[in-house]
């Protein structure tokens, strides 16, 4: 069976700055792969070359054995791609249910046939009348974005009415996720999931990342908290100054020598002797 997905040669450049350089990696189905490395690694920008913000200088990038180099965000959300960004994006002045129901849209079926031989009264009131199929249709992604909240339980739960910009910073990303969740991915890419969490926040949000990880559901993760990266990650990739220097189990990256030697003079404590809370930078 072909990977979920598959990244091959993949460059990036702005200006001078090679921001990725010969990026490869796979990815199996049920998979939850992390890459981690010092700010300004790359990490973010493979992410948006997979996922189609940025289009690659080379390389190719294959989704569920499509060839989707370069195509844009909409088509690879409709191949059942979803992602979160390293700093939230939240629909501020809808509720925090409505910011849910938008990630449904590339699943929205039924759609009210145009009779443009009517006139525009007719349509309008063809419109407010919203055929059975379509209230159906509504009623069902409701209640799945209901369900999808209460992953989050008492986070979000009792703000489902609440305008996103008027939540915390922790709970806008969380209903960040939830709107991911939503279009039912095959893989979801999350960034930095856990960014401006506290300690009991980060905690809930790997429950949270390790239930959707027993669903089946194929995560690519990037993350700066180690321990997290070491619980939940089957594999890990390692980058710097837009490479990969390491790739292999958690434990084994951890302790290779060029990652500490990478980590060393980003942050003092390197690797192998972080804390069990601590950050990777």
């Amino acid at each position: 069976m072909a990977p979920v997905l598959e990244v091959r040669g993949l460059q990036k450049r702005f200006g001078g700055v090679t921001a990725v350089a010969d990026a490869a990696l796979d990815l199996r189905e049920g998979e939850l792969l992390s890459i981690i490395g010092p700010n300004g690694a790359g990490k973010t920008t493979l992410f948006n070359l997979v996922s189609g913000l940025d289009r690659p200088d080379a390389g190719s990038v294959r989704l569920f054995g499509q060839d989707v180099t370069g195509a844009a965000p909409e088509r690879l959300a409709g191949l059942g791609l979803a992602r979160t960004f390293q700093h939230g994006r939240v629909f501020g002045n809808l509720s925090v249910l409505d910011n849910v129901l938008v990630g449904a849209h590339a699943r929205l079926r039924a759609v009210r046939p145009s009779v443009p031989v009517l006139g525009p009264l007719l349509e309008l009131a063809l419109a407010a009348i919203r055929p059975g199929a379509v209230r159906a249709e509504e009623a069902a992604l409701r209640e799945d974005a209901m369900r999808i909240i209460s992953l989050f339980g008492e986070r979000l739960m009792p703000r489902l009415d609440h305008p996103a910009f008027s939540l915390s910073y922790a709970n806008r990303r969380r209903v960040e996720i939830g709107r991911a969740l939503a279009l039912h991915p095959r893989l979801l890419l999350l960034d930095e999931p856990t960014a401006g969490m506290n300690e009991t926040e980060t905690a809930e949000m790997q429950g949270v990342v390790a239930e959707l990880k027993r669903s089946g559901l194929t995560i690519l993760l990037i993350e700066h908290k180690l321990e997290m990266v070491m619980r939940l990650s089957d594999r890990v990739i390692v980058m710097d100054n837009g490479r990969r220097i390491a790739e292999g189990l958690p434990q084994a990256v951890r302790h290779d020598p060029a990652v500490i030697e990478a980590y060393l003079g980003h942050r003092e404590a390197g690797m192998a002797r972080a804390p069990a809370q601590g950050t990777v930078a």
